[in-house]
This record gives structure tokens, sequence and C-alpha cells, in this order.
């Protein structure tokens, strides 16, 4: 079953996830102008916090930096405590990026202030409404994830 949508449709979605996406990153700068972390080591430290310990490399990978950008980025968050540079138990040839209290910390408290912002404007949702909005964004998500990984 091929399922038509229009160029118009398809555009209409695209701009309104677009300006969606700028309002979420623009709230998000919004609460880190509060701690002592830059918008890009957020997002590190948000892949490490749900990833675990990873390399300099699969960190660049995920954040879409330069190796070299990425390395930069750990010196400063190491130099604020923020992160550690551990050896790899099974290859001391390895080396991790750990996230230390005051990082965990850092995140935990910046996405619940997040998530209190997101329910905020949920609250003239109806439940149905934000189930089905879950759930669609979920689809959108798997689908994309699933086109970018091929």
């Amino acid at each position: 079953m091929e399922n038509e949508i229009s160029a118009e449709s398809i555009a209409d979605l695209e701009k309104r996830l677009r300006y969606i996406s700028g309002i979420i990153k623009q709230n998000g700068r919004k609460i880190l102008e509060n701690y002592p972390i830059t918008a890009p080591q957020f997002i590190a430290l948000q892949w490490l916090v749900e990833e675990g310990d990873l390399t300099i490399g699969e960190l660049s990978k995920k954040n879409g930096l330069a190796f070299s950008t990425t390395t930069d980025l750990v010196d400063r968050m190491e130099k604020n405590k923020l992160v550690e540079r551990v050896r790899d138990v099974n290859d001391r040839r390895v080396v991790r990026i750990h996230v230390l209290k005051k990082g965990r910390s850092i995140i935990e408290e910046v996405i619940t202030k997040r998530q209190e912002y997101l329910g905020e404007i949920l609250q003239s949702f109806s439940l149905e409404q934000t189930g089905t909005l879950n759930e669609l964004l979920s689809l959108l998500h798997k689908q994309m994830k699933s086109f970018h990984d091929k």
C-alpha cells in the first residue's frame, strides 16, 4: 500500500518540526545559562549518560563533530570536573570518557527543567492527544533511525 503524501504536506511538517526544534534549542540554552556548561558540552554529557563510557571517536560520531573538536570539548569538561578519562579494563590502549558526579547531576537537573517546560506546554493537550503525539513521534523517530542506519 503506497502512501501518497503531498509535497505541500511534507513541507508543512518539515517547517513545523524545524520551528519546534528551534524553540526547544532556544529554551535549552536559556536553562543552560544557569550552569557551567555550554550547549555542545550538554549534548556530549547527554550521550555519555545515555550510552555509558565512550571513546573520543565514538563521541565524535554521536555528536557529528570532528575528532579534534571533541578532544577540546572533553579537555574543557575534564578541567571542570564533569568527566574523566579512564583506561578500558579490557584493552589498556583504549581510553574512555566517564561522566563524574558533577556532570551527571547537571544533566539530571537540566533534563528535569526541560521536562517541566514541556509539561507546562502540554497542559492544554488532552491525555489522548499527548498519547497520540508521543506515539507518532516515536514512530517518526524509529523510521528516521532505520533510514539513517541503512
